[in-house]
């Protein structure tokens, strides 16, 4: 089952941070990407510009808005995400568990089952 880890934190945590904590901390998440490739589970995933280059586009009037900045006003961003293939959601959680944002407090993952085309088993 594919599952998709939504990545949310807070933007620009990244810059309080010393030049050997960022540094460690995109160390650890290299080893989970090399671990997660190794093992097969890795799908892919991407990390995501800042939330000032958001562009949102909505209906409006018969037609459509386009605003700058994301959809929802909250402290945590969509960050990026992990597209994992594993067995069970357990597993999915765990992987989710060990990401560095999660684990130092710098912000959660959201664990989603990805559909299959025909949507019918969710």
């Amino acid at each position: 089952m594919k599952y998709m880890l939504l990545i949310w934190n807070r933007p620009g945590f990244a810059d309080e941070l010393t030049e050997a904590e960022r540094t460690a901390i995109f160390g650890e998440v290299d080893q989970i990407m090399k671990e997660l490739t190794e093992s097969g589970e890795l799908v892919g995933g991407e990390a995501l510009a800042d939330p000032a280059q958001t562009r949102t586009v909505r209906p409006a009037g018969g037609g459509t808005e386009i605003t700058d900045g994301p959809f929802v006003e909250s402290k945590e961003q969509f960050a990026g995400y992990l597209m994992v293939d594993c067995e069970t959601p357990e597993r999915a959680a765990e992987i989710a568990a060990n990401w560095p944002d999660v684990r130092q407090g710098f912000g959660v993952l959201e664990v989603r089952a990805v559909m299959e085309q025909a949507g019918t088993e969710m």
